[in-house]
């Protein structure tokens, strides 16, 4: 009998496997700490800004108080480019979540405030600023951010309110002050522009910025009287904004005071840029427009300050929202300084000394809070997941 022999298969020592580059596991983001950086960010800047601009026209004579002020906006100028390199990385490493907060209804508003606080912080070289950088350098500058600040604030206030018709589902109980937000900006324009129009060549050139800021004056104003009758309305119907909301109140402020700031300033610009008999009409509308409205606005601020002494009561804690403590109330004060100097009334005088001081409390007090919540990371983390289960029921509260 004979066996057949199979021949016997060498095995060879198997290869290293190399990893697969086909489908690379997930891939961590970079910069995470910058994911939930939105746009709410340039408040604080607003707020840090008007501190200088409001101190700077005091009715008093304080030493060092120009340093001081010249000190708080090179701080808001520093604090700016920071955010707007911070923002840049965002929209490079977090596309996504950048887009999200544009088609969020309660974060586009606050596209806004990038207008805001590059008009706040170039208006504020012309106004303090000049002192530490001189005179051509603080013109440049504003140039700059009054161009940029505009043309994003137009911006913002085309593109919000669309994105609100036609992808934003906004229900009549969701209505809120944040709503103003890009509407505000062109009167920041308005009110800012003015202290360009010296530094233009006479003739076209100041009359069309002159002009151009009175255009950008009346379309925010008719388009906040569109959306305060709204907020009052849900107000009325729906009961108190939610604890960590109601700061947000005094947003309503920000055109109030901004207006008659604008009225002011448009009629401090125009006698070197229009014949007489139109400059004699924007001194007397600057007074007729802007007593009426300071009026109004005292009445909302203490309505806004009894809302948020009563939420304050209810464990309202500290939230971002609380910056809306100071730049809305820096603009009352800059009108109210305006008033003062056109009808020269002592009461103007102690109106405008009393708002900068809220202004510069409520400022220390959001600037200690940001500090300390930027320190532990707490203002930068993500929003909190929901919890399981159904909802409890809420029912309106009084």
């Amino acid at each position: 009998m004979v066996t057949a022999v199979r021949p016997v298969r060498t095995v060879r020592p198997a290869r290293p496997t190399r990893p697969s580059t086909a489908h690379p596991g997930p891939r961590l983001p970079a910069l995470p700490v910058l994911r939930h950086l939105g746009p709410q960010w340039y408040a604080p800047v607003m707020g840090t800004a008007i501190v200088a601009s409001a101190g700077a026209g005091l009715p008093l004579d304080v030493p060092g108080l120009r340093t001081a002020c010249a000190t708080v906006w090179a701080l808001a100028l520093l604090v700016l480019v920071a955010l707007l390199g911070a923002r840049a990385l965002h929209w490079t490493h977090h596309r996504d979540q950048a887009r999200a907060h544009l088609l969020d209804p309660a974060v586009a508003p606050f596209y806004g405030c990038l207008s805001m606080a590059l008009l706040a912080v170039g208006g504020g070289a012309l106004v303090v600023g000049r002192d530490w950088i001189g005179v051509r350098a603080a013109v440049a500058l504003d140039a700059v951010l009054f161009g940029a600040g505009t043309l994003v604030g137009l911006a913002a206030a085309v593109v919000v309110p669309y994105l609100m018709v036609v992808r934003h589902r906004i229900e009549p109980g969701q209505v809120t002050p944040v709503l103003l937000l890009p509407l505000v900006a062109p009167m920041v324009s308005a009110a800012l522009g003015p202290l360009l129009v010296p530094h233009l060549p006479p003739g076209q050139a100041r009359q069309t910025l002159l002009f151009g800021c009175l255009a950008l004056f009346g379309l925010s104003l008719l388009a906040t009287l569109l959306v305060l009758p709204l907020l009052f309305g849900r107000l009325i119907t729906a009961g108190p904004l939610p604890l960590a909301l109601t700061p947000s109140l005094f947003l309503v402020l920000g055109p109030l005071g901004q207006s008659t700031t604008a009225a002011g300033n448009l009629a401090d610009a125009a006698p070197g840029a229009v014949p007489a008999p139109y400059a004699h009409g924007f001194t007397a509308f600057a007074v007729l427009y802007g007593v009426p409205v300071m009026g109004f606005a005292l009445l909302w601020l203490a309505l806004a300050a009894a809302m948020v002494a009563r939420a304050r009561r209810r464990g309202m804690g500290f939230s971002m929202a609380w910056w809306a403590f100071t730049f809305p109330v820096g603009t009352c004060a800059t009108g109210a300084e305006g008033l003062a100097r056109r009808t020269g009334l002592v009461a103007f005088d102690v109106l405008a000394v009393v708002l900068s001081a809220l202004l510069i409390a409520a400022w220390v007090t959001a600037a200690a809070h940001t500090a300390r919540g930027l320190v532990s990371g707490e203002l930068l983390a993500g929003p909190r997941p929901a919890p399981a289960g159904p909802r409890p029921a809420t029912a309106r509260t009084r």
